[in-house]
């Protein structure tokens, strides 16, 4: 987020804090004001290169996306939103610079 605000300071840019275990109160209570589980860590709402906005969700070590998460990023991609998952500072840095720049 930091390099976001840094380099595309212009730009709406959110971070969905979905993470977290939660007890089945604070799932029904979220749930009924109207939080989707499986949103992705970042998404950047500058339409740029034909899409909507880019979603990236965010992994570590053996992590792979949970089915809510994969469900939200093909809900995303059939609303015209560049989508992706990844491990790699390094290549979600890449991917956010090309989107950003593909005007």
């Amino acid at each position: 987020m930091k390099y976001l605000a840094t380099k595309y300071s212009g730009s709406f840019v959110v971070h969905i804090p979905n993470e977290g275990k939660r007890t089945r109160f604070e799932q029904f209570k979220l749930k009924k004001m109207g939080v989707v589980a499986g949103m992705p860590d970042v998404m950047i709402f500058d339409p740029r290169g034909g899409f909507s906005g880019l979603a990236i969700e965010l992994k570590a070590g053996y992590n792979k996306p949970t089915e809510n998460q994969k469900k939200c990023l093909r809900e995303l991609e059939n609303r015209n939103w560049k989508v992706f998952w990844s491990k790699s500072i390094d290549e979600v840095l890449e991917k956010i610079d090309n989107y950003m720049q593909n005007v």
